[in-house]
């Protein structure tokens, strides 16, 4: 069987992402940071391959895709390219080092799956990214290929969705092995300056210090969030909330409008709301204007934090709208 045509091209235009390199830079500080700190959450390199079944799918391939793109390797006992294929895949997740997460598939004992991805013949490689799932290519491969669909794939995650992967610590798991120490920040008298700031309404003081923070230390985590509150505070201190929201309602298509009633649905506990609005300001419009609601639902997830739920959703409707 060949292999399809692997480029990406035709599911993302690459070309027309804006600011990736800040955003990849962003994804590379927040891994450089997981390692610093011990990798919470950090996983042996054998739990970059997975074996997933129906029951699993959701939880071990959709879950997971909001934080690294999941490859998913559709394979059988009987076929012989999948016994090439397989172990390449298996090879290149442990050697990409947490970029990617690779879920194998046994075709025979999952048929539902197969027909919901809607697959003719294996070996087939798909990968799911934030909820949405993508064709890679069907057949085997050459490894420079893959390893060119794997960059693609990987830039993607990135750039859209700012997806960081996951951090991978070589001795966990291992017997005896002692959880890694933190090291003590040298800023906690400058993170507790901004924070004191932030507790006096003073934003503008919060931003500048936690902005010196990352200036020397881009990955803190502390200071990224404190960044994210502070500005959003600042944002909102002198909007008229009624006014705001006649002129979003007004003008649906009015992007900075739908921002602003954004950052006010969140400051007022409606998450779900602040994110739904600014998912449909994506869909509705195009170019500049659609890369700035992009960035700034990418910006509330910072106040929010990866892990809520409400994050791993809008990432999901996200990814339906850009795609």
């Amino acid at each position: 069987m060949q292999p399809r045509n692997m480029s990406m091209s035709g599911v993302v235009d690459l070309a027309a992402v804006k600011a990736a390199g800040e955003a990849k830079a962003k994804a590379e500080q927040a891994r450089a940071e997981a390692a610093r700190t011990g990798g919470a959450g950090a996983v042996a390199p054998a739990a970059l391959v997975i074996d997933v079944d129906e029951a699993g799918f959701e939880r071990d391939v959709l879950q997971r895709s909001a934080e690294v793109p999941v490859v998913i390797d559709f394979w059988a006992e009987w076929c012989e390219p999948c016994k090439q294929l397989g172990p390449l895949l298996e090879r290149l997740a442990v050697e990409y080092n947490g970029r990617f997460l690779l879920a194998k598939v046994d075709v025979d004992a999952n048929q539902m799956l197969m027909q919901q991805f809607g697959i003719q013949g294996i070996p087939a490689v798909f990968a799911v990214v934030a909820g949405q799932a993508l064709p890679l290519f069907q057949g085997a491969a050459p490894e420079a290929q893959i390893r060119e669909t794997l960059d693609q794939l990987i830039q993607v995650g990135e750039e859209r969705f700012g997806l960081t992967g996951i951090v991978v610590d070589p001795d966990a798991g291992a017997p005896g092995a002692a959880p890694a120490e933190v090291p003590a920040g040298p800023y906690d008298a400058v993170l507790e300056a901004a924070a004191s700031a932030l507790d006096a309404n003073d934003f503008g003081g919060a931003v500048q210090a936690y902005k010196n923070v990352l200036a020397d230390d881009p990955g803190n985590p502390e200071a990224k969030l404190g960044l994210a509150q502070a500005e959003l505070l600042g944002r909102v201190q002198s909007l008229d909330p009624q006014a705001v929201r006649k002129e979003a309602a007004d003008h649906p298509g009015d992007v900075n409008a739908q921002l602003a009633a954004a950052d006010l649905d969140l400051v007022g506990g409606h998450v779900e709301d602040a994110f739904g609005r600014l998912v449909e300001a994506v869909r509705r419009t195009a170019g500049d204007d659609r890369n700035t609601a992009r960035l700034r639902l990418l910006e509330l997830f910072e106040v929010i934090g990866p892990e809520d739920p409400r994050v791993t959703a809008a990432r999901t409707a996200l990814a339906r709208v850009l795609f």
